[in-house]
C-alpha cells in the first residue's frame, strides 16, 4: 500500500507478503525504513545475522542492505521518501538523527517490552487505516503517526543507554552531532583530529564523550564505518578496487588492501568472492 502527495511517498507492507527471493528489499532501497519485527524474525543486515529475542524496531536509512531469513507473521514495513519526512529537517524536534537513523554507534534495533510493543502496533494499525483514507488532512495525520513511532522509540532508546534525565540532554546532542559528521564526512575525513575540530573540541574531550555510548576507541568507530562502506561498494556495486579506494579518499591503492585485510581478515578480492 503506497500513497503519493506530489513527491511525496510513503508507504506499508506487511513483511509475510515478501517474497524469498534474497533481493526482497530492493524496491525499498532507496528509502528510509522502519520496520517492526516480531520475537524471533532473523534477518541480515548488510553483513551481520540477527536473531531478535524479543520485538524490536529497526531504523534504516537508504542503500542499507537487508534480507529476511525468516517468515513469520506480524511483522511490518514503513517505507517512505526525504520529501514525505526528512529525518534531518525534523531533527531538532525528533531528536533522533544520528540515534536512530546515522547511527555509527550500533545497528539501530530498538527492543520491546510487550506493552510497548502493544503501543507501537497500535499506531502502526492506525497508520494502516489511514492509508486507505482519502481525505485533506490524509498526508498530515501520517506525518504525525510516523513521527509518535520515532518519538516513542527515541524514549525507549535513551532509558536504555541511559540518557533519560534533562540535564543529559547536551550529551545526547554531542553524540548525535558526532554521528551526523561521521556519516557525512567519513568518505574523505578519517582522523579523529579531523572530527574534534568540526566539534569545537579536543581528541581527547571528543574520545571522553564517546564513551558515554561506546567502548570503541575512537578512531576504531571512524574506521568500522569505512570499512563497513567498502563491504557494501565491494559486494553491491562493480566497481574496482582501485575506484572504491579513491571514492573513500586513499589515493593509495596498496594501503587500502592492506587496511581493508587487517580490518576484516579478508583481501578485498577474497571478500567479494565470499559475499
Amino acid at each position: 500500500m503506497i500513497k503519493e502527495f506530489n513527491y511525496k511517498k510513503i508507504g506499508h507492507l506487511e513483511l509475510s507478503m515478501l517474497p524469498k527471493s534474497g533481493n526482497e528489499f530492493k524496491p525499498y532501497h532507496d528509502h528510509i525504513k522502519l520496520l517492526f519485527l516480531p520475537i524471533g524474525y532473523e534477518l541480515k543486515v548488510d553483513f551481520q545475522e540477527y536473531h531478535l529475542q524479543s520485538d524490536a524496531l529497526l531504523f534504516l536509512n537508504p542503500k542499507v542492505m537487508i534480507q529476511a531469513l525468516s517468515t513469520i507473521h506480524g511483522g511490518e514495513l514503513i517505507f517512505f521518501n526525504r520529501d514525505f519526512y526528512c529525518i534531518e529537517m525534523h531533527d531538532h524536534e525528533v531528536s533522533c538523527d544520528g540515534i536512530l537513523y546515522n547511527n555509527v554507534f550500533e545497528v539501530p534495533f530498538v527492543e520491546l517490552t510487550p506493552e510497548q510493543s502493544a503501543e507501537v502496533q497500535q499506531v502502526i494499525q492506525e497508520i494502516k487505516a489511514e492509508m486507505s483514507l482519502q481525505d485533506s488532512s490524509t498526508e498530515e495525520m501520517l506525518r504525525i503517526l510516523l513521527k509518535m513511532v520515532i518519538l516513542k522509540a527515541t524514549r525507549i532508546w535513551k532509558q536504555v543507554h541511559q540518557f533519560t534525565e534533562i540535564h543529559q540532554d547536551a550529551d545526547v546532542q554531542f553524540l548525535r552531532k558526532f554521528s551526523q559528521l561521521v556519516e557525512q564526512n567519513f568518505k574523505t575525513h578519517h582522523s579523529v583530529s579531523e572530527y574534534a575540530d568540526m566539534l569545537f573540541v579536543t581528541p581527547k574531550n571528543l574520545s571522553k564523550k564517546i564513551k558515554l555510548l561506546s567502548n570503541e576507541r575512537l578512531n576504531t568507530i571512524i574506521k568500522n564505518r569505512i570499512i563497513h562502506e567498502s563491504k557494501r561498494l565491494l559486494v553491491h556495486t562493480s566497481l574496482t578496487v582501485k575506484e572504491i579506494a579513491h571514492q573513500l579518499n586513499y589515493e593509495d591503492v596498496a594501503y587500502f588492501i592492506r587496511f581493508f585485510s587487517k580490518s576484516t581478515g579478508f583481501s578485498p578480492t577474497a571478500f567479494r568472492k565470499k559475499f
